[in-house]
């Protein structure tokens, strides 16, 4: 599994290789995801644990991480493959609570603000965001990049991922990135959070950055 400080491209490596792990699964319950952390107590499985996060290896999937260079806190969680990524972060929610219900129309709403567009479709989880948003090249021309928005309610979380590239464009064309996101694992904690507030994410104890 591979870490990336996305910010200067510098890798942070783990020690295992995602490549080698073509015969990972998320356990019993594999597909019924994503879990609690309550929900996989003792089942085996070495993840990365990155806080509020627990990825275990995927196959042809790479784990990077956004890292700020001058506070050294992770920005961003995304796995990686050939054709496309899935980036992902979890909030506070309140217990038995829907805030993806909330916050879908605000992000629709935003899309829209900044000369984008979303629209919603039923998927895995739900109801979710296919989106459209235009970006400047670095050559300065522009482009249209598509995303597809997913939340997942749990208990006293919500995870939220944005799927780039071919599960974005070809959402009924794309299981095992849904499968890859099924496979992650919330560990909320019992501090007090304001509703909608990121879980903190944290480098692994092992990670190690290479120069």
């Amino acid at each position: 599994m591979k870490f990336r400080r996305k910010a200067d491209t510098t890798p942070v490596n783990a020690d295992t290789p995602a490549e080698d792990a073509a015969d990972a699964t998320a356990g019993p319950a594999a597909g019924t995801g994503p879990f609690d952390v309550t929900e996989v107590e003792g089942d085996g499985i070495d993840r990365a644990d990155l806080g509020s996060v627990l990825v275990p290896p995927i196959a042809d999937r790479e784990l990077r991480l956004q890292v700020d260079e001058q506070s050294g806190q992770v920005r961003a969680v995304m796995l990686a493959g050939s054709d496309g990524a899935c980036e992902f972060q979890a909030f506070a929610a309140p217990r038995n609570g829907d805030l993806w219900s909330e916050v879908r129309p605000q992000i629709a709403e935003d899309m829209a603000r900044r000369g984008g567009q979303a629209t919603e479709r039923e998927g895995r989880w739900g109801t979710e965001l296919v989106c459209q948003m235009p970006i400047r090249r670095p050559d300065g021309t522009t482009a249209t990049q598509p995303s597809r928005i997913i939340g997942v309610n749990g208990d006293r979380w919500m995870l939220r991922a944005s799927f780039l590239g071919r599960p974005a464009v070809e959402p009924d064309s794309a299981p095992d990135w849904e499968d890859a996101l099924a496979q992650i694992v919330v560990r909320r904690g019992d501090q007090a959070m304001p509703v909608g507030e990121p879980l903190p994410v944290t480098l692994p104890d092992d990670a190690r950055r290479v120069r």
